[in-house]
């Protein structure tokens, strides 16, 4: 009996120098799913006018040896096509931004041929980049009758923004991620962690979080303008509407283009700077979705001729 009631002592004794690490307990919000949905609907429309960027992800690489083979390649390689979906998904569901398809453009265009239809349109910035880094170590302790596992995952991703016109790499940036897991025994008991295979996609997805927050704000650096559809006497239809921001009693400030001419110092075409021909306000709103909205603005100020629509734009008033 005495016996029995050491070895009791003992194996709690260990117990308490062999702990792991609890696993976070999922809480709900004080705010209602409802009211949750709302507020994310709200904080999708911006406060000021935006322009959405057309963007698309290019080749996405993995550059380390991790899950390689000599029989795969670049362009097929599963974790070099995870960081691609992934960035994907999430500059998608940010809605900042208008997302086409080119990692899967020929099926898109087997597509079009089924159907007969070709609507493809060009995009403002291409994003190529690589997994740069990547690696998994397992460390631990273990005692007379305890032991612990760790078992780590690291990734880096590397990121560059391309302006398909000049094919100029205007931004580059890096994210860095890490995930674990912990497991431990004592006297035999607990939990034998085997590999976790999860520990890859939470590295990554960690590391693409980390980059998310400056590739939207480079993304997002272009100061906002419109162009124009349709005239119609003082009326103009012009392209965008509530999803970049625009509301109903906003005034807009109406611009001719300025001459387009090539530098013979750097070799780029520069536009000079353009001519304020009037001022225009905000009568009314329509499309439902980012592809189809836009909005008719009354003007105040100036006019705008039907055969100038090409050299007009259209930005927000700083007044």
């Amino acid at each position: 009996m005495l016996v029995r009631s050491v070895l009791t002592v003992t194996v709690l004794t260990l117990a308490a120098c062999a702990t792991v690490s609890k696993p976070p307990v999922v809480q709900e919000a004080p705010a209602s799913r409802a009211a949750q949905a709302q507020a994310q609907e709200d904080a999708a429309v911006p406060a000021a006018p935006v322009l959405k960027r057309k963007i698309a992800i290019g080749r996405f690489s993995n550059e380390t040896r991790y899950g390689r083979t000599f029989q795969t390649d670049n362009a097929n390689d599963p974790l070099g096509k995870q960081v691609s979906d992934m960035l994907a998904t999430r500059l998608t569901d940010s809605q900042r931004f208008l997302v086409f398809e080119r990692s899967d453009l020929n099926k898109v265009l087997a597509e079009q041929r089924i159907s007969g239809d070709s609507g493809l349109i060009g995009v403002d910035t291409l994003i190529i980049g690589s997994l740069t880094e990547f690696g998994r170590s397992t460390t631990g302790k273990r005692g007379f009758l305890s032991g612990t596992k760790i078992q780590t995952a690291q990734a880096k991703v590397e990121a560059r923004l391309v302006d398909v016109r000049t094919g100029q790499v205007f931004f580059s940036t890096t994210g860095s991620g890490s995930a674990n897991t912990e497991s431990g025994e004592i006297a035999g008991f607990g939990s034998k962690a085997g590999y976790d295979g999860t520990l890859n996609d939470k590295a990554i997805a960690a590391a693409i979080s980390d980059l998310m927050g400056r590739l939207m704000d480079k993304l997002q650096e272009r100061p906002w303008r419109t162009d124009i559809l349709k005239v119609a006497g003082k009326d103009l239809y012009i392209a965008g509407g509530a999803r970049q921001g625009l509301k109903v009693g906003d005034v807009l400030t109406v611009f001719q283009s300025g001459s387009k001419v090539k530098s013979a110092q750097n070799g780029f075409n520069i536009d000079l700077p353009p001519t304020q021909v009037g001022t225009a306000r905000v009568i009314s709103l329509f499309g439902d979705s980012d592809t189809n909205e836009g909005a008719v603005v009354r003007l105040q100020a100036g006019s705008v001729a039907p055969t100038a629509i090409k050299n007009t734009f259209l930005s927000k008033s700083e007044h």
